[in-house]
């Protein structure tokens, strides 16, 4: 049997290396990768190149721990929470990021244009805007930094149209994509439920995919529906269990996202004391996932498991208690 299961620390140290060109899959508080940011976090992998996509708080604390070197993006919030997470926009303040700005259109894109071997993609959606009167990172800092394209587009004339201006924007070369998902089995394949986001297109991209699970399936079992599964198993290099791996984030048919979590972050990332305390007490004081989950427990996290029929954490409680007060309200 093709058995591709490894820790997360394994996983971490032998495919994230310094410099990578790394991408991590979700959208802003839905099914990101946390456990294995947190592993970065820990083993101290920096200079990353983000391939980054619709962003939360999986990047922020990345570039708040100073690990980013260069990042590509289009939006970096956690949505409901944060208009703009604190720490990248602290770094883009300061100018300690070198950040290059796309829309969200065509980042996402150039990221499936990775996924389909495209040498460039060809737009016309930054036409008129000013992501093509500014460049965030110059040509000289480019050539610094030689797994980014020499510039961050190109004009030319449509060839089949002529006069008919085009924005050819580069297509990344991922070194490692992060996604997490609901199911896999040991084998590589893996089973996305609900909206797949990205993921699919940077695990196709990378030349290294690591894969969070939920839950492992056996080989056999995942293949009795095999219009369920969203990635084969020739893709990643390996699949981890870890189980609440995108806590903070919500999991779609798993867990809701964690708002007071949230709003915690929120409010200590406002400055470099309060971030580096936070991170203190929810990263560096765990040598593991499972230590971080043992330290919410059982019972906070169960609360956040979804209610059946609605896709997110409702308290049926709450909601009688709710209709009994307007019921003698009304006698």
């Amino acid at each position: 049997m093709n058995n591709k299961l490894l820790s997360l620390q394994e996983a971490i140290r032998r495919y994230v290396k310094d410099g990578d060109i790394v991408s991590l899959g979700g959208f802003t508080t839905n099914r990101k990768p946390y456990a294995a940011v947190h592993e970065i976090l820990r083993q101290g992998q920096k200079d990353l190149i983000a391939m980054a996509g619709p962003a939360g708080g999986d990047w922020d604390l990345l570039i708040g721990a100073g690990r980013v070197k260069a990042y590509i993006n289009c939006y970096t919030a956690n949505s409901g929470v944060t208009n703009v997470s604190r720490r990248f926009r602290k770094a883009i303040e300061t100018g300690t990021l070198l950040f290059e700005d796309y829309s969200q259109d065509v980042e996402m894109l150039m990221i499936h244009a990775a996924s389909l071997g495209l040498p460039f993609l060809p737009v016309r959606m930054m036409l008129g805007s000013g992501l093509v009167d500014e460049c965030g990172i110059s040509e000289e800092v480019r050539a610094s930094l030689p797994k980014l394209a020499p510039k961050k587009y190109v004009m030319m004339d449509n060839p089949f149209r002529p006069g008919e201006k085009t924005v050819c924007v580069p297509v990344p070369r991922i070194d490692t994509a992060i996604i997490h998902v609901q199911k896999a089995s040991p084998d590589g394949t893996c089973r996305i439920e609900g909206d797949e986001f990205h993921d699919v297109d940077i695990a196709i991209a990378a030349k290294n995919l690591i894969v969070t699970c939920e839950e492992l399936m056996s080989n056999e079992e995942i293949r009795r529906e095999p219009e369920k599964n969203s990635i084969p198993c020739f893709i990643p290099k390996c699949v981890v269990h870890a189980p609440y791996g995108a806590h903070p984030a919500q999991c779609y048919n798993y867990y809701d996202y964690d708002n007071p979590y949230l709003k915690e972050y929120d409010a200590a990332s406002k400055t470099e004391e309060g971030f580096a305390a936070f991170k203190a007490k929810y990263v560096d004081a765990f040598k593991t996932h499972e230590e971080y989950l043992d330290y919410f427990g059982f019972t906070y996290l169960n609360r956040l498991r979804v209610t059946s029929g609605y896709g997110y954490t409702f308290d049926f409680a709450l909601e009688g208690a709710s209709q009994n007060s307007k019921e003698k309200q009304n006698v």
